[in-house]
């Protein structure tokens, strides 16, 4: 055992002792980056034995997503006001629990609702990681801690893919789910016996108003976007959920403005910092949810690849990213943030194009050396975006400003599955109809309608069905190209953005936190 003395009030902790924290918590950012991406894999095999639908397949993955997003926002104000680590474990507990009663979930409507709950503990967790970074570790090594979470961040998309396609090479579908609730009792722990509680006296209050708009603007929004993509944009619910998301938000700018303390204050987006930070989270989490919801289908439509060996073949992007964003920290310290996030989303930018070049006779060397500069470019630009956003911003308020970062991240991703994934399944319609004239009238309405379903199709019709394979996977990389193209464009609109716009943060006087450890003596394992 090692026993140090440690004042909270007058310092911060120790260097190993924040290398611990540094561990626990993006252990727990893990859990929750991970349980946005596994589904992808395991909702086949879910489908089966839960007899769901496709709506409730669709609702399987989105309700997770959309309490999520939705409760970010106030769930970064709770930490502030009432402790980080507190609203860190409470957040845990609960995305621990369901998902280990989601693996023995008995319907689709049941696994809906704990998806749901899920969602709101993941919304728990994901402000207080970041905030407790930034209130833990000293100014001259924030920036690195932060490269490293970003890096996580990021990666944790793929560690999900690859960690589900294993599990369910063995075993049965809710064994993802046990793994999650088992390392959510590990992160749980860790957090108890190493993480401090930090708070803030000077925190905001609640802004209860702003709060609830905040849950029904974003939600809305997000619910909106991922819908209409499935259901069609002028469906009843994609309406009624976008229209009452902007009426929400139009309510939540107004109630905002004139509030003694706002949930968040619309001016703060004034501070360019925190602005240019916002908007290159947001889209480079565009460019990259939509680059994964189409390259996975790649993968496995096109070149054929089983789940786990798709899976296994999109490392090479957590590769190039997770040193990339470390590095990130020290060229900002260099070159400055703004240079450095706009190199690194021109690479991305870059790496998408060369992607889109893929063809039906390309082998697997171009597919790394695109995932790879793309990985690369990522995690040049997230690190610099998510410190402009912290640096912004008070002490009083990371957990905001955590918060910020997060739904800049889900907003992005769910715009990125619907903008990218549209533009996808409108260039694939497109290049599939031409080829159709001689396709019995099922199988053509079939590969209208989606790549997998053409490809069941052809499966069945034996000889007859090779010329319908091809042309569905020639579509499938016209499609492809453009959505890519689509991806591309986006992030470079951010390097214009970064340039004109971008800027040091201004960060306003920030008074000491407070820190609510018990004791001064502390026991540390050795």
């Amino acid at each position: 055992m090692l026993s140090e003395s440690v004042d909270f009030r007058n310092r911060t902790p120790s260097r190993r002792r924040r290398q611990l924290v540094l561990a626990a918590v993006c252990l727990s950012l893990v859990l929750v980056v991970a349980g946005t991406t596994m589904l992808n894999v395991a909702l086949p095999s879910m489908a089966r034995a839960l007899h769901a639908t496709q709506s409730q397949q669709q609702w399987i993955v989105d309700a997770f997503a959309v309490a999520l997003a939705a409760l970010l926002l106030p769930s970064g104000v709770l930490g502030d006001r009432y402790g980080r680590r507190n609203t860190l474990l409470a957040g845990i507990v609960l995305f621990g629990v369901t998902a280990g009663a989601a693996a023995f979930a008995t319907s689709a409507t049941m696994l809906i609702g704990l998806r749901v709950l899920s969602g709101a503990g993941a919304a728990l967790i994901m402000p207080g990681t970041l905030s407790t970074i930034t209130s833990v570790f000293p100014a001259e090594e924030k920036a690195s801690a932060v490269a490293v979470w970003s890096g996580f961040a990021g990666a944790g998309a793929v560690i999900g893919l690859v960690g589900s396609g294993a599990m369910l090479e063995q075993f049965w579908w809710g064994s993802i789910f046990v793994v999650t609730a088992a390392l959510a009792a590990v992160a749980f722990l860790a957090t108890l016996a190493i993480v401090p509680a930090t708070s803030d006296p000077d925190a905001p209050r609640v802004d209860v108003r702003g709060s609830v708009l905040s849950i029904l603007a974003v939600g809305g929004l997000v619910l909106g976007i991922t819908e209409g993509p499935e259901r069609g944009w002028l469906s009843p619910l994609t309406l009624a959920a976008l229209i009452g998301g902007a009426v929400a938000l139009v309510s939540f700018v107004v109630v905002s403005l004139r509030a003694d303390e706002p949930l968040l204050d619309p001016r703060l987006f004034r501070i360019r910092g925190f602005a240019s930070g916002t908007v290159s989270v947001f889209l480079q989490f565009l460019a990259m949810m939509g680059f994964f919801f189409i390259f996975l289908q790649y993968l496995q439509l096109v070149r054929g690849y089983g789940t786990l060996t798709a899976a296994l073949a999109v490392v090479p992007l957590a590769v190039g990213m997770m040193p990339a964003s470390t590095a990130a920290a020290r060229l900002a310290t260099r070159f400055g943030g703004r240079l450095v996030g706009a190199g690194g989303l021109a690479l991305s930018a870059v790496g998408l194009v060369w992607l889109s070049q893929l063809n039906l006779a390309s082998g697997y060397l171009p597919v790394l050396i695109g995932m790879i500069v793309t990985g690369v470019g990522l995690g040049l630009g997230m690190t610099p975006a998510t410190n402009a956003i912290v640096e912004s911003l008070p002490v009083a308020k990371q957990g905001l400003a955590s918060a910020v970062n997060d739904t800049s991240r889900e907003m992005g991703g769910a715009f990125g599955i619907a903008i990218v994934g549209s533009a996808f399944t409108a260039g694939y319609r497109s290049h599939v109809a031409g080829g159709l004239r001689h396709v019995p009238a099922p199988a053509a309405a079939a590969a209208r309608q989606a790549p997998a379903a053409a490809l069941q199709v052809a499966g069945r019709m034996g000889a007859a069905g090779q010329g319908l394979i091809h042309t569905t996977r020639t579509a499938f990389m016209g499609g492809q190209r453009e959505a890519l193209l689509i991806g591309a464009i986006s992030l470079l609109l951010g390097v214009g953005f970064l340039l004109f716009r971008g800027g040091a943060p201004v960060p306003e006087v920030a008074a000491e936190p407070e820190w609510d450890e018990p004791a001064a003596e502390l026991e540390l394992a050795g």
